[in-house]
């Protein structure tokens, strides 16, 4: 067989938004650097995505020297944002889980409140390290996580998604595919698996930093929206269904959470530990 390798990765600064692909990414205990360090939240201070508003697929976050970012979105102008001081923090919900934020101001709340036609903040994680826990049933005591749904970091393969695509066509929504990766919003995707493989990993190590593996990733309506349209249809999750179930959850990819820092490459070999 031949040696899995990383043929990308994917770091998306605020939650929910186009990210980007760098060549090399530092790890962090939380993430990617810079990966969901800003997300939107609304007028009860609830995280917002593409759950509710598919047209964040459509905004751009382009991250700046000193953890900044720059936004972009179809007819409004360019705006920078700075990394706000953290003199004080407002409570925000990221699924029924309170965390402590930063506000990043008035220019950048405008900003998205136009964009979503509702009203609308953009905050900041200031720490990271305290902010906010992994679940503790995953978790080992200590261990955080950023704005990411749940974990540090999702790794998928091209071979599952190969096999998932063959299993859409003999569907009954078959020109809905191929799908592309960017469905399913990785920060890993691995070449050169068996399709399914990564279901039975437990650890791995990608170039010299290790992971342990959570959980399977469960998949939710945010796989049916095309990313670069903002238009929904029936897949993927009509096939997960059908071949992808664990219990209530429709799987694809799978949670890690690193054991130690350092830096991470595209072309990296994948190493399976366990």
């Amino acid at each position: 067989m031949p040696i899995p390798v990383v043929r990308s990765l994917h770091v998306h600064p605020v939650k929910a938004m186009r990210g980007f692909a760098p060549a090399e990414a530092e790890v962090q205990p939380w993430g990617l650097a810079g990966d969901r360090r800003w997300t939107v939240v609304d007028a009860s201070r609830a995280v917002v995505t593409q759950r509710r508003h598919p047209r964040m697929a459509l905004a751009s976050a382009e991250a700046l020297p000193g953890g900044g970012v720059r936004l972009s979105a179809p007819g409004l102008p360019t705006l920078s944002v700075e990394v706000p001081r953290p003199s004080s923090t407002i409570r925000v919900e990221v699924f029924d889980t309170p965390v402590e934020a930063v506000p990043a101001g008035e220019a950048a709340d405008a900003w998205f409140s136009a964009y979503l036609e509702t009203e609308a903040r953009l905050v900041h994680m200031d720490e990271p390290a305290h902010r906010r826990p992994i679940k503790p049933e995953y978790a080992l005591p200590g261990e955080t996580v950023s704005f990411a749904d749940g974990f540090p970091l999702l790794v998928t393969t091209t071979a599952s998604l190969d096999a998932l695509n063959s299993l859409i066509a003999q569907g009954d929504h078959a020109d809905e595919g191929p799908l592309p990766m960017n469905r399913f919003r990785p920060n890993v995707v691995v070449d050169d698996t068996a399709p399914w493989a990564e279901d039975g990993w437990t650890r791995l190590a990608i170039g010299d930093v290790a992971f342990r593996v959570a959980r399977s990733c469960g998949r939710c309506v945010v796989t049916t929206t095309d990313q670069a349209t903002a238009e929904r249809g029936k897949e993927p999750l009509r096939t997960l269904a059908r071949h992808r179930k664990d219990g209530g959850r429709l799987i694809f990819g799978q949670n890690l959470v690193p054991e130690h820092t350092g830096t991470i490459r595209a072309g990296d070999e994948v190493k399976i530990l366990d």
